[in-house]
């Protein structure tokens, strides 16, 4: 446990009413809750937390709070919260009015569903910067010197607009804050113990509730890791690298076998080759609208569908197809239209991720030694989209309050961690060194591709369903097999991924 934590620990006083006990009920707080919007009834309200938890009696803000009643409510087991990931991604946009848990779900029917927006997100004082400063972001893949510099001063320029713009919540969006958020949420439910399901960045949120709060937990499920231990910039790269690579080696082994794939019977590796090799000249247009393509926008074309095979791959086909022959086709890979804003944008995920993790890098030539190296081991691909995370921070002006560390979490209740085999966002190594560090984990592993097991595997969804209701953990060792697509599915979640990746 970091001294930062411990301190976050000693001083933090929940605003709503503290158990006398460790893992105690409190009274429920007196809230006010209306309808959260969208075509569902749904609950809504807010709490009060304070900005810094170090300083509890000082200035708050007000944490939006979202509830699903359990459909059953006679066999209502209790509250299971809920955190999507990003950071940044607002969990009452996905799991309460967004209902990526269905109502024929068994978690739907025996808990009451609780989701929240992380502070800095959406509903919970967002993180906000000067929108025509977040559109000249240069590039997050320095190819000079002066790119490199130009990026630093970027960074450090960017989060003075976003510290100036938001006020003090800025240098406070920490997941250490968030978890402490988190323990309010429970505590002003009255509720004496948490059973809990987070994917991607939301299993960080997990991983650290469980070391500040282990008695406080009934259940919990951690889908596609985050390792908060890697401290080396290119070790993170080289694993999410790793996987982005195999990821596209089994889409291309998918394309030869199946007949639905609009790269069937072409050298699918050969075909990607040579685009990238167009693209690095300057010489790839996209026929759907007559853009250059870089190399960096190949790569993106490919790393979102790697998040949902099933949903995905076959329009990436035929995308890679259409380009590669210059014939435009309609409906496939369409990139989400930038919402209306005005003044200010939302940059959350930066905001976050540059609290929670601090990268040595010496400079310029460090950064091309990584490209370098990654080349070698990926020799399709390049290199992960997950570059930005170790760019983006360079420069950044806020304290990296809740440094990487090793887990610390006392033996207690038992922790599903789940991992595919093949992760461009979460990589499988990743949720195995978790599982490693967690006493009472148990790994259940997922022999496909993709970024969420729950959704992506029928079979890890009846384990992490049985285990959340029932506390039966898998037999050591279970792996789900994996699932493949079979043929010309369409896509039909392509403008859930923003243009620029996080770790939903």
């Amino acid at each position: 446990m970091t001294a930062a934590m411990a301190a976050l620990i000693a001083g933090a006083t929940a605003m709503v009413a503290a158990p006398a006990t460790a893992g105690a009920a409190s009274k429920p707080a007196s809230l006010s809750w209306h309808d959260c919007g969208g075509t569902q009834k749904s609950d809504c309200t807010t709490i009060k937390v304070p900005v810094d938890w170090a300083k509890p009696k000082s200035a708050t803000f007000d944490l939006a709070v979202g509830r699903l009643p359990a459909l059953d409510p006679k066999h209502r087991i209790g509250i299971l919260l809920v955190n999507p990931g990003g950071p940044g991604v607002s969990g009452i946009d996905s799991y309460i009015i967004g209902r990526n848990i269905t109502d024929d779900s068994v978690l739907r029917q025996r808990f009451d569903i609780v989701s929240w927006d992380p502070r800095g997100v959406s509903r919970s004082h967002p993180v906000q910067c000067s929108q025509d400063l977040l559109d000249k972001a240069p590039t997050d893949f320095p190819s000079t010197q002066a790119e490199y510099k130009s990026l630093l001063a970027y960074n450090a320029k960017l989060g003075a607009d976003c510290r100036a713009n938001t006020g003090p919540l800025f240098d406070h969006v920490d997941t250490v804050s968030t978890i402490r958020d988190m323990d309010a949420i429970r505590a002003a439910l009255g509720e004496k113990k948490i059973s809990y399901y987070g994917g991607s960045y939301g299993t960080q949120i997990g991983q650290q509730y469980a070391e500040l709060f282990p008695s406080r937990i009934r259940a919990m499920t951690i889908d596609s890791n985050m390792d908060h231990s890697i401290t080396s910039a290119y070790r993170y790269l080289e694993t999410a690298t790793r996987d982005f690579e195999s990821s596209f080696n089994a889409f291309a082994d998918w394309c030869a076998r199946t007949s639905g794939c609009a790269l069937h019977g072409q050298n699918v590796r050969a075909v990607w080759d040579g685009l990238y090799a167009k693209a690095e000249k300057g010489t790839l247009t996209d026929p759907s609208n007559g853009k250059k393509i870089d190399a960096n926008g190949l790569r993106e074309i490919a790393f979102s569908p790697m998040y949902r095979p099933g949903e995905r791959w076959a329009a990436l086909a035929t995308k890679l197809a259409s380009v590669a022959s210059g014939k435009p086709t309609v409906g496939t890979l369409s990139s989400p239209a930038r919402p209306a804003h005005a003044d200010l944008g939302e940059n959350s995920y930066q905001a976050i991720w540059c609290q929670d993790w601090k990268w040595q890098v010496s400079g310029f030539a460090e950064l091309q030694r990584y490209r370098k190296n990654l080349a070698k081991i990926a020799p399709h691909t390049r290199m992960s989209q997950f570059w930005s995370d170790i760019t983006s921070c360079l420069g950044w002006p806020s304290k990296v309050t809740n440094p990487q560390h090793r887990l610390s979490v006392k033996a207690g209740t038992s922790i599903l961690v789940t991992a595919s085999k093949y992760d461009v966002a979460t990589p499988h190594v990743w949720s195995t060194t978790v599982a490693k560090q967690i006493p009472s984990a148990r790994l259940l592993q997922y022999d496909g591709v993709g970024h969420g097991d729950y959704r992506n595997s029928p079979c890890a969804k009846g384990y992490i369903e049985t285990y959340l209701t029932s506390l039966k953990l898998p037999a050591a060792g279970t792996h789900c097999a994996a699932v493949w697509p079979t043929g010309t599915t369409p896509m039909t979640k392509a403008a859930e991924e923003p243009s620029r990746p996080v770790h939903s």
